[in-house]
């Protein structure tokens, strides 16, 4: 509970409260449509109190809701609602009880509270741009349209999660951020309008240690005092509701530590192969009608014959026939399995028929149209499944930045192997490197191990569908990627034997 006046409440009887010393009001100065209005009141023997039904009026377009059974009012100002009780002093904002000085008096059908109590707490939770003088009994409004309102920020266990609330979405140009030596993270945002107010009463938590914002003309700057190692931060601007995301990745705990520890010491023996698609989820098709879901599975069969013939890894695969597995479930197979990497094998399509080449992604947000557009393709399978209820958050924002945090521990591992696919393809695969991107993909979220996605080229390149209907063009594929697991396991024993 909030206390917003340490003042002692002073328990008066029903008939000194309803005594009326004389009628009065307070002026209102609205300084952003130049108008003025007013207030009435009660005049009482502790101050002014003004009526909630004015106040509503005056600061909402909204009709307040009145209960006379019970003597109660609902005021709605902005985003917020304030609950008021007649012969009581507490009001709800929200969720927050506030208690204020003396009780409200409920008084022919409407209710009336202490004029400089109710408007300082209104300044304090909803509008910041009013103020209150009681000794001239003005009340003045000078409400900002703000664009940046307010900043959440939550903890995690490798990092921090800084939530900035917006009410519009700004360029990508307009936003900055950088970390200054005096241990101050900077956000800057142009064409922007701050709350100074309550970005300052922002809750702090995991690394932040204090938050403040300044206006500079047309642009706003937030800016966070960390109080320990930051190693990295990512920037992500939302949709709906409106924020820019922020995630700080600190060094691991040593709890954490402990089980990397462990994690470093895996022997890598199980290898899970994972064919995109399958039964009623064709995935591309090619002008020649090639579908998808044949080709990947193929390479996988030919990659883990591979495997199970010249090594001692044990192949797990999420499916070995043309049958329909949904994403969620097929990371659950690796993880049930003990697998120590996850590879996901794709084709790709572009609406570009002169697109070709092969590339290797890590789950992690998008950098380019071209990454955001390959994960959203291979994200529709989830409108097949049969879900009786939502299994998947959205890949957006806060939710991919959150997924890949908990994942970072094998983010190093997940890139060395991208690399070792890519550096091997390129050596044998007669068509374009495309490189290690980065884009966020359903089917590998949940995967706790190494995991990358392959996509092998282009089945809307008429040529490179040409090529892919060849079995031994898709066995210089296969070929590739085993060198790579090969390659990859070696580096980890290696990495073993000298630690």
């Amino acid at each position: 509970m909030r206390i917003l006046n340490k003042i002692p409440i002073l328990i008066l009887s029903a008939s000194l409260f309803l005594e009326v010393l004389s009628g009065s009001t307070v002026r209102v100065i609205n300084r952003v449509d130049n108008s003025t209005d007013e207030i009435k009141t009660l005049d009482k023997l502790r101050g002014v109190y003004v009526s909630a039904k004015d106040v509503s009026r005056v600061l909402s377009s909204r009709q307040p809701y009145v209960n006379s059974d019970r003597n109660k009012m609902v005021i709605y100002i902005g985003n917020n609602r304030l609950k008021i009780s007649g012969n009581s002093s507490f009001v709800l904002v929200d969720e927050l009880v506030y208690q204020m000085p003396n009780y409200a008096v409920w008084n022919n059908g409407d209710i009336y509270v202490q004029a400089e109590a109710l408007f300082n707490l209104i300044k304090e939770t909803t509008m910041p741009g009013i103020g209150y003088d009681p000794k001239r009994m003005v009340l003045d409004i000078d409400i900002k349209e703000f664009n940046i309102t307010g900043v959440d920020i939550n903890e995690k266990a490798n990092g921090t999660i800084l939530r900035i609330k917006t009410r519009s979405n700004f360029p990508e140009g307009n936003i900055s951020s950088f970390f200054h030596e005096n241990g101050w993270f900077y956000i800057t945002i142009a064409d922007a309008l701050v709350d100074t107010t309550e970005i300052r009463r922002s809750d702090i938590r995991g690394v932040v240690r204090s938050v403040t914002a300044d206006q500079l003309e047309n642009t706003a700057q937030i800016a966070f005092q960390i109080k320990s190692k930051v190693d990295s931060h990512e920037l992500y601007q939302g949709k709906d509701p409106s924020e820019i995301v922020v995630s700080l990745r600190t060094p691991m705990d040593n709890s954490i530590a402990r089980i990397k520890e462990v994690k470093d010491r895996w022997k890598l023996d199980t290898v899970v192969l994972d064919a995109g698609h399958g039964g009623k989820d064709p995935g591309a098709i090619g002008p020649r009608g090639t579908k998808e879901k044949d080709i990947v599975l193929d390479i996988v069969k030919r990659v883990g014959l591979l495997l199970e013939k010249n090594t001692k890894l044990k192949v797990v695969y999420t499916r070995e026939e043309d049958t329909f597995v949904p994403l969620w479930k097929r990371t659950k197979m690796a993880n049930e399995s003990n697998g120590k990497i996850f590879l996901s094998f794709h084709v790709n399509s572009n609406p570009n028929k002169s697109a070709h080449g092969f590339e290797t992604y890590l789950l992690r947000p998008g950098k380019n149209e071209d990454a955001i557009e390959v994960a959203s393709r291979e994200n529709e399978v989830i409108k097949l499944e049969d879900r009786t209820y939502n299994r998947y958050q959205d890949l957006s924002g806060e939710n991919l930045i959150m997924a890949t945090m908990a994942q970072s521990v094998f983010l190093k591992e997940s890139e060395e192997l991208a690399s070792m696919i890519q550096t091997e393809m390129a050596k044998s695969v007669k068509s374009k490197n495309r490189g290690v991107k980065q884009a966020g993909f359903h089917v590998l979220i949940g995967a706790s191990m190494p995991n990358v996605l392959i996509e092998a080229g282009f089945l809307s390149n008429r040529n490179e569908e040409k090529n892919l209907r060849n079995s031994k063009y898709r066995q210089v594929i296969a070929n590739s990627i085993y060198k790579a697991i090969v390659k990859f396991r070696y580096s980890r024993e290696q990495y073993l034997a000298d630690n």
